[in-house]
């Protein structure tokens, strides 16, 4: 497996960021939240055991217990300044500590995509819930922050005749229900949603970004000291491209959104292949004669 994500870099930026503490930076995070109970207020059960798996923030956990169908809620991160003084378990990164078959529901929201292995990670979750437990997440997909990387690029080739990457790449939604199927989710269902949000300058935008520890943990990232010139310049061309007409920047942020059940016999399932009483030659057929 392709090594994509420095995972130790990961959390030390999210460390960094909760030491910062900057509530107003975590805008994605609590929107994210705010989706997630909307989306759950549309399901027609209630569990009795959920886990938030490494959120980041007490958003989601909230998000259950105000939800009003989650009888308990367990919170996982991976490092204690994470909990921030709150109950929850502690876990190595892309690990599940959870038994087989122990919860109903489980959520993870804004980390899959810093992942490096997410089929495994899924495939872990899955283990965890009980038949017919649910499972919902969101992850950063493609299109994120594409202007912020394309102006870095741009400004790293002027300068330096090359460029390195400095933003993730992110999966588009075919491929984050792919790795659902993958995981041996049943009933898996994908979607996207575009957030935008302006800045005055892409120095504003990144100040964000390190205040939620989002800037890059790519294992390929330069380790050399990026110069000034290079954001600079970055910064000039991200305007020249992208400014609206008040001279302000947009950033896009595309959050996928996942959910699929863990099977049980209970479910609806397809037909069987070749269980079908009528042949579609036939079909056709009678629907000619009816014309």
């Amino acid at each position: 497996m392709q090594t994509l994500v420095d995972t130790p870099a990961v959390l030390g930026r999210k460390r960094r960021a909760a030491a910062i503490g900057d509530a107003g930076a975590w805008f994605l995070m609590r929107r994210a939240a705010e989706d997630l109970a909307e989306r759950l207020a549309t399901v027609e059960r209630r569990f009795a055991d959920a886990a938030a798996l490494f959120c980041l923030t007490p958003d989601a956990a909230a998000a259950l217990r105000d939800s009003g169908k989650v009888a308990a809620v367990t919170r996982v991160e991976a490092d204690p300044a994470l909990l921030a003084g709150d109950d929850g378990i502690l876990a190595q990164p892309e690990h599940v500590p959870l038994a087989p078959g122990s919860l109903d529901l489980a959520v993870s929201l804004l980390t899959l995509h810093e992942v490096n292995d997410v089929p495994g990670l899924l495939v872990q979750i899955r283990r965890a819930l009980r038949p017919d437990g649910l499972f919902v997440g969101a992850m950063a997909g493609a299109g994120t922050l594409d202007e912020l990387r394309e102006s870095l690029l741009a400004a790293e080739a002027e300068l330096a005749g090359g460029a390195t990457p400095r933003v993730l790449p992110f999966a588009d939604v075919r491929d984050a229900g792919g790795l659902l199927q993958r995981a041996g989710f049943a009933l898996p269902v994908s979607d996207v949603e575009t957030v935008r949000v302006r800045y005055d300058t892409m120095f504003d935008l990144m100040r964000d970004l390190r205040a939620m520890g989002a800037t890059s943990a790519l294992a390929e990232r330069g380790r050399r000291f990026a110069p000034r010139a290079l954001f600079l310049r970055a910064a000039e061309i991200y305007a020249e491209r992208f400014a609206e007409a008040d001279g302000r920047i947009p950033a896009t942020f595309r959050i996928v959104w996942l959910s699929g059940w863990a099977p049980a016999e209970s479910q609806q399932k397809p037909a069987r292949r070749g269980s079908g009483r009528v042949s579609l030659a036939e079909a056709l057929a009678e629907r000619r004669d009816e014309d």
